[in-house]
């Protein structure tokens, strides 16, 4: 895609200006580990961010099931587009010299559509682990395998970073989310857990039973598992092309732990941490 013809399909200033306006405004831990990105690296990550934002607004929207489909089917033609070289989205622009500069691959973001489509198909509801495991893969999984080829590091190590760390950050947002999902509708506990101790799979109910802390904490041991092997692949890979990925771990390892402190006896308000604590952990992360 570096020849004359796709020059004209590549973002322009404004396209990747818009970029990074999306992911500042989102409010995203990510974007404190982005700024520290050279210009190439960063300008990639905004793009990648920005197009997982736009598949995943979709998908959340109050819309019918056919028309969130066929704007998830749409992305999927544009993904087509974008590795033809003729891209038509703004994201997908901004996505063009990303793609052949890091070797992204097509089915990372192909992986991410599938993942919001489980959600879009309807209500997320008690999956099996299996199932929950895959949807993690999806939406969080194959973020990491596209981020870790912007940071420098494709490979089979690579790869066992960006699947545990996204399965562990994923799982730590569930655990955040549980009574705002449960409003929506929504409950993504496993199943397996949920029977073992009681809990009934209806989300409404599940809200209210005294043995849901006890599914939240075991859902958190699964997670701080695989933070401890994502820190186990990242002691192993090149620190400073890395600096981005340990900044993320360190700031949901860092969610997790508050969420388990609470206790998950009171899921509301939201555990969140400030913004002197992310920047803290970034700092840290980054003279480490």
């Amino acid at each position: 895609m570096a020849d004359q013809a796709t020059q004209a399909w590549r973002a322009d200033d404004a396209d990747r200006a818009e970029m990074a306006e999306r992911v500042e405004r989102s409010g995203t831990s990510f974007y404190w580990s982005m700024r520290l990105l050279p210009r190439a690296k960063r300008e990639a990550m905004f793009a990648i961010y920005a197009f997982c934002r736009a598949v995943d607004d979709l998908a959340d929207e109050p819309a019918p099931v056919e028309s969130k489909r066929a704007g998830l089917a749409e992305w999927r033609a544009e993904i087509d587009r974008l590795y033809a070289g003729r891209p038509t989205h703004a994201v997908a622009r901004a996505l063009v010299e990303p793609v052949a500069r890091f070797g992204l691959r097509r089915e990372d973001f192909l992986a991410v559509i599938d993942g919001c489509e489980m959600d879009a198909n309807g209500p997320v509801v008690a999956p099996d682990w299996p199932t929950l495991r895959l949807y993690c893969a999806r939406v969080a999984g194959a973020v990491g395998h596209l981020s870790v080829h912007v940071f420098g590091a494709p490979g089979p190590l690579g790869d066992r970073l960006a699947a545990s760390l996204g399965e562990a950050v994923q799982l730590t947002n569930l655990l955040r989310d549980v009574a705002e999902d449960a409003r929506d509708g929504r409950l993504y506990l496993p199943r397996e857990l949920l029977l073992q101790h009681g809990v009934p799979t209806s989300p409404a109910m599940a809200l209210s039973h005294p043995a849901l802390a006890q599914v939240c904490l075991e859902v958190a041991q699964a997670a701080e598992a695989r933070f401890a092997e994502a820190g186990e692949a990242l002691a192993k890979l090149p620190r400073r092309p890395m600096t981005p990925a340990r900044i993320i771990m360190g700031i949901y390892r860092r969610l997790l732990a508050k969420l388990v402190a609470q206790g998950f006896r009171r899921l509301e308000p939201k555990v969140r941490l400030n913004k002197g604590e992310k920047l803290r952990i970034a700092l840290a992360k980054v003279l480490w």
